[in-house]
Parts: structure tokens; sequence; C-alpha cells
């Protein structure tokens, strides 16, 4: 007889399931809700999706959820939040669909289904959108539906070669007995950062002082390469022509000229992700530049969110050679394995994964944070 995972979840604005890919296979998703009827396909494909409730999350009542999960996740949209969105915050169409998402919690609390944790995800503009008001109503909504809460930032590039740095808003129901392990005395790094500490400390002063801190430990392994992660040859690679190639050097500074230069002498095969800014000449124009790094890609988004199709620079036996990005690299950008199914479209299968979640980061907040915190005893049965 096969025993079931020990840990459940509920998953909204849940994708391509990528949440459920990073929980692992000790964790069971009993529910799961996304609008878009795309990216339901491929939660199925790759997932079964039985649990999967296709629809506005508004209409979602708690009675369609069942038992008690172990942790309620939240990815919901983040245009009203994004630095380049539109300024509407929580108060906006998309960003807005975080009180549906609460309100599906709170209906629990009310029935004595409160998750165990509640916990969201989202841009980091989270922190200042609306000047600061936002993460001071996340948090306010955690604190008075009486769970403990505190917040993290962490960028994907400390697990995959991706900078994609992410706020994390982590509740655990307050009869909860809180390992102190699992706490720090005040913020720590990386997980703490500069923009994080500052949105703490223009909280009022009774959030700021209930704030958590929580104690992540770092990354046990290194994250790969670029290189490592890119495919090297095949029929499907549409690779740029030579001119493509050389107006994208013209384009580069001398410093991101000599980075090209320097992969050039190395014996070894060199992948850069090229990066197009808005830089002013010597004369104070607005001129395009490309940019290069041959540490990490730039920040994956959607196709609607800009920049969804990024340039790789190939460097090997000297010839430098340049392309787009594949759907399928895309995805191990985002640690989902070479076997999860993605769509045949270039630009759904860059929606899908742009708008997920890393998969090593939940496995890390899993790992370190969640299974603690979901085996965590009551106030009541620590002092019986």
């Amino acid at each position: 007889m096969v025993e079931s995972p020990p840990f459940e979840a509920y998953e909204f604005f849940a994708g391509g399931g990528m949440l459920r890919a990073g929980l692992g296979h000790g964790w069971t998703c009993t529910f799961a809700n996304d609008i878009d009827p795309q990216k339901a396909a491929f939660y199925r494909a790759n997932w079964g999706g039985e649990e999967l409730a296709v629809g506005d999350i508004g209409a979602i009542t708690p009675a369609d959820l069942p038992g008690q999960a172990d942790l309620m996740w939240g990815s919901f949209p983040c245009q009203d939040l994004s630095l380049a969105g539109n300024g509407a915050g929580l108060g906006g169409a998309r960003s807005g669909t975080f009180h549906a998402f609460w309100g599906l919690a709170s209906g629990l609390l009310r029935e004595g289904r409160g998750p165990r944790i509640v916990a969201i995800e989202n841009v980091c503009g989270a922190l200042t959108s609306r000047g600061g008001r936002d993460f001071e109503t996340l948090c306010r909504t955690w604190d008075e539906a009486g769970y403990a809460f505190g917040a993290l930032v962490i960028s994907a590039d400390r697990f995959v070669p991706q900078s994609r740095p992410r706020l994390f808003v982590v509740g655990v129901r307050g009869d909860l007995e809180i390992d102190p392990a699992l706490l720090a005395n005040g913020p720590e790094r990386p997980f703490h950062p500069d923009n994080l500490r500052r949105a703490v400390a223009r909280l009022p002063a009774d959030l700021r002082e209930r704030t958590l801190w929580w104690r992540l430990p770092e990354p046990e392994a290194a994250p790969a390469s670029l290189a490592e992660l890119t495919e090297t040859d095949g029929p499907h690679l549409e690779w740029h022509n030579q001119a493509q190639t050389a107006r994208l050097l013209e384009m580069m500074s001398p410093v991101n000229r000599a980075k090209v230069e320097a992969a050039r002498t190395s014996a070894t095969r060199q992948v850069g992700a090229l990066f197009r800014r808005t830089r002013k000449d010597a004369g104070g124009r607005k001129v395009q530049r490309a940019e290069v790094r041959f540490d990490m890609a730039g920040c994956l988004r959607t196709p609607g969110g800009g920049s969804s199709r990024q340039t790789l620079v190939i460097v090997e036996h000297g010839r430098v050679r340049s392309r787009l990005m594949t759907a399928r690299e895309t995805a191990r950008l985002m640690g989902l394995p070479d076997h999860y199914t993605l769509p045949g479209s270039y630009s759904a299968a860059c929606k899908l994964t742009g708008d997920g979640v890393a998969v090593p980061v939940v496995r890390h907040l899993a790992r370190s944070l969640f299974e603690p915190l979901a085996r965590a005893p009551t106030k009541a049965a620590c002092a019986a």
C-alpha cells in the first residue's frame, strides 16, 4: 500500500504547477486554481490536474477547498505592483486579486480550517508600491488574522543562473509553536536585503515590532553556469547570421566588448546573456546599447511584460555566435526538468515560464521553513 505524502497544499495562481514541482514528493496538492485555460492545459499535461479548478479566483468559495491544508500559496499577478507597472498596487484589477485569495483564507479560518502556513510570492516592487502602503497592507492582513508573519527576498540566482529577486511573505497560524531555530534576532543577509529592511523600518511601530525575521540557510550547492544549461547545437536552434551578430557587437561599449574578447581566450565554451539598455553617449544623447554578462541571464518575463525573447552570445573556439534563448532553456532557468512538458508555441512557453516561481527556490523554502512549520505542535500541546 502506497502511503500519501505527509503534507498538503493549496496552490492559487498555479500556472504550470511550478510550486508543486518545487515542493516535491513530500507534498500533495489537494486544490489548485488558475484563470488561464492555456496554462491550465499544461498544468494538466504535467500533473494530471484532477484537483485543478480553472476560472476566476473570485468565484471560488471555502466550500470548494477540501480538508485543511498545511500550506496555502498564492503567486498573484504582479503587474500593478511592478516598478514598470501602472502604480495601482493592491487596488489594481490584477494584483488586487490578492484580496480574493485572502478572502478564502479568512473563510477557512472562520470554519476552523485555517491553513498552518499562508505564503505569497511577488515582485520586490511590492515593498515600495504606493509609498510602502501595499507592503503594510500585506503585513496587516496576516497580523489581523492572527498569523505570525515575516518576509524574505530570495533571488533565483542563488540556485540557477538567472537574476530573479522575489518577495515572499510567509505567515504561520498563531496557535502554532515556532521552533526558535527558524528565527533570527534581526535581519540577516542574504535573504533580508536593504530594500526589505527599509520596508520593514517604514511599517507602523506595532507591525514592525511583530515582524519576524525568518532564518534560512545558504544553498548547499553553487548554481550551474549558463553554459551548462544552454543547448549546444541542433537543427532546431535558429542562429543569427554574421551581420546580426556583428551588429550586436557594434552596440556594445568597450567594457562589454572586452568581456567578449576575454571569452574568446577561454579554453571552454562560454555563454553570455545579452541585455539591451538605453544609455547616454558622450554627447548626452540616448542610444541603445548591448550589454553582456557571462554569469547569469536576466529575469525571465512574459511576452506581455517585455524582454521575454532573451538573446544569448556563445563564444567557442574563438568564434562568436548569437541566437535567441530557446523555450527549453527558459524552463531550465526556472529549475524545471527536461521531462516537463512545454507548449509548442514559443510565446506560450515563455508566458508559462516567465510567470512562474523558480522551482529550486520553492524547494529551499519547503525544506528549510515550510516543512518544519507544518510539523510544529500547537502551543496548547506544548503547555500540556
